[in-house]
C-alpha cells in the first residue's frame, strides 16, 4: 500500500474535519488513526486553527484551511469514519470515496436554520427573562437575521463586517418594535442576537487550550472576541443612529424578569428547545439533537436549582453548571461514539453571557460607565467560570484515562 496515498487520504480527513468546526486534538487523533492503520507515520501531521502540514518520505502538502462554517454533521462522519478504518472495515480506496462524499454533503435545509434561529431566539429571550409578547419578536427577528446570514452575509468579504450589520439589523428592529410600544427592548435584543454568538470557536478555543495547544486556543478565542466585540459595535451604533434620529438616548432601567416565563416549567422548555435550535444551526446530525438538548437542559436546571435556591452568585453557578454539562456531554459522546464538541457547544449555551454584551454596550453608549464596567467584569467573570469548569473536568477524565491505561 502507498504511504503516500494514506498521508493524503489522511490529510483529507484532517481538511474536512478543521474546515468544519472540529478541534485541534480530534483532528490530529482522526489523521493518526487513519494513517497508522494504512501503514503511514502518524506523527508526519502539524495542525494549526486553519492550516495543516503534512509529510512523508516522498510526499508533502501544506494546506490553508479558512473556517467554512459550523457543520458538525460533517466531523461527526468523518471521525465515525476514522473508527471504521481502524477496524478494517474500508480499504484505501473505499475511506477516500467516503471523505468525498462527506465532504459533498448538503448542510440543513434553509427553511431548518431559518427555525432554528427563531426558536433559538424565542427561547433564549425567555431563558433571560423575556415575557411571551418579547419571545414573539425575537422570534421574527431570528428569521429576519438569519436569512441575512444565508443570502446576504455571505457577499461580505469579511466575518466580521457581517456581523456588524446583522447585529445592526435585529437591533433597529427591536428599536423599532420599543417605539411602537411593544415589548420589552433589553429582553428582546438579548434573544435577538443570540444566533450570532460565536460558540464553536469559543468552545474549540477552550478545549485547545486544555490540551495544552495554547497557540490555538488563544487564536480561536481571540476569533470569538473579536465577534463579540463586532456583535457590540453593531447594537452601540444601532442605538446612537436612533439617538441621533429620536434626538435622546433610550433609556433602559435593566433586565425585566416577566414573572410567567421564569417559572420552572417554562425554563425547563425553553432551555430544551433552545439548545436544540442551535443544534440545528450547528449543523449536529438529527439523531443527536434529543441528546443537545438534554444537555442545554441539565446544565440551565442545576444553574436555576443553584441560583434560586442554593442563594449562590451567578460565578459559582455557571462554574459548577458547566462541569455538569462536560460531564454529560462527555457520556453521550462515549455513548453515541461521536466527538464531545457536538453536546457541550449546544449544552453550554444557555451558560454564555449574552445578556452581559448587551448591556455593556448599551452602557457604554448612554455614558453609564459604571454600570458597563460593572455587566461588562461581571460577563468576563462568567466567561472565565465556563472555561475553567471545561478544562477542570477535561483534566480530571484524562487523569482517570491515563491511571486506567497505567493499570
Amino acid at each position: 500500500m502507498n504511504k503516500d496515498n494514506a498521508l493524503e487520504v489522511a490529510s483529507l480527513a484532517g481538511h474536512i474535519m478543521l474546515e468544519n468546526g472540529a478541534e485541534i486534538a480530534r483532528v490530529e487523533e482522526v489523521m493518526q488513526r487513519i494513517a497508522s492503520k494504512y501503514g503511514a507515520d502518524s506523527s508526519n501531521f502539524f495542525v494549526l486553527s486553519n492550516g495543516i502540514f503534512t509529510t512523508g518520505r516522498s510526499y508533502a502538502n501544506v494546506e490553508y484551511i479558512p473556517f467554512h462554517g459550523t457543520q458538525l454533521n460533517k466531523v461527526v462522519e468523518v471521525s465515525q469514519l476514522s473508527h471504521r478504518v481502524e477496524q478494517g472495515q474500508c480499504s484505501l480506496d473505499e475511506c477516500r470515496q467516503k471523505l468525498l462524499s462527506i465532504r459533498s454533503m448538503p448542510n440543513h435545509s434553509y427553511i431548518e436554520q431559518v427555525g432554528g434561529s427563531a426558536f433559538g431566539s424565542a427561547a433564549f429571550c425567555a431563558i433571560f427573562g423575556g415575557g411571551v409578547i418579547d419571545c414573539c419578536i425575537s422570534f421574527v427577528c431570528g428569521i429576519v437575521l438569519w436569512l441575512f446570514v444565508l443570502l446576504v452575509s455571505s457577499n461580505f468579504s469579511s466575518k466580521f463586517t457581517a456581523n456588524i450589520v446583522g447585529s445592526v439589523i435585529v437591533t433597529a428592529i427591536c428599536i423599532f418594535s420599543h417605539h411602537l410600544g411593544i415589548g420589552n427592548l433589553g429582553n428582546i435584543i438579548i434573544g435577538a442576537i443570540i444566533p450570532l454568538i460565536p460558540g464553536v470557536p469559543f468552545t474549540n478555543g477552550i478545549r485547545d487550550l486544555a490540551g495544552e495547544d495554547y497557540i490555538a486556543g488563544i487564536t480561536r478565542l481571540l476569533d470569538a472576541l473579536m465577534v463579540f466585540i463586532c456583535i457590540a459595535l453593531g447594537v452601540s451604533m444601532t442605538f446612537v443612529l436612533d439617538s441621533k434620529i429620536m434626538g435622546e438616548m433610550i433609556h433602559l432601567d435593566g433586565m425585566v424578569i416577566d414573572t410567567f416565563t421564569s417559572g420552572w416549567l417554562f425554563q425547563i422548555i425553553a432551555a430544551f428547545i433552545g439548545t436544540m435550535a442551535f443544534a440545528v444551526l450547528f449543523g449536529v446530525p438529527h439523531r443527536y439533537y434529543l441528546d443537545c438538548g438534554i444537555c442545554g437542559l441539565s446544565g440551565w436546571v442545576i444553574y436555576l436549582l443553584l441560583v434560586r435556591l442554593c442563594g449562590m452568585s451567578s460565578v459559582e453557578s455557571t462554574f459548577l453548571s458547566t462541569m455538569v454539562v462536560v460531564f454529560i456531554s462527555y457520556y453521550f459522546a462515549t455513548l453515541r461514539k461521536c466527538p464531545i464538541i457536538v453536546f457541550l457547544v449546544c449544552g453550554i449555551f444557555p451558560l454564555v453571557p449574552g445578556a452581559g454584551v448587551f448591556w455593556t454596550s448599551y452602557n457604554i453608549v448612554s455614558n453609564q460607565l459604571n454600570a458597563a464596567l460593572s455587566s461588562g467584569f461581571l460577563a468576563l467573570k462568567i466567561t472565565f467560570a465556563i472555561v475553567f469548569g471545561i478544562i477542570v473536568v477535561t483534566e480530571i477524565r484524562r487523569r482517570i484515562q491515563y491511571r486506567q491505561k497505567k493499570s
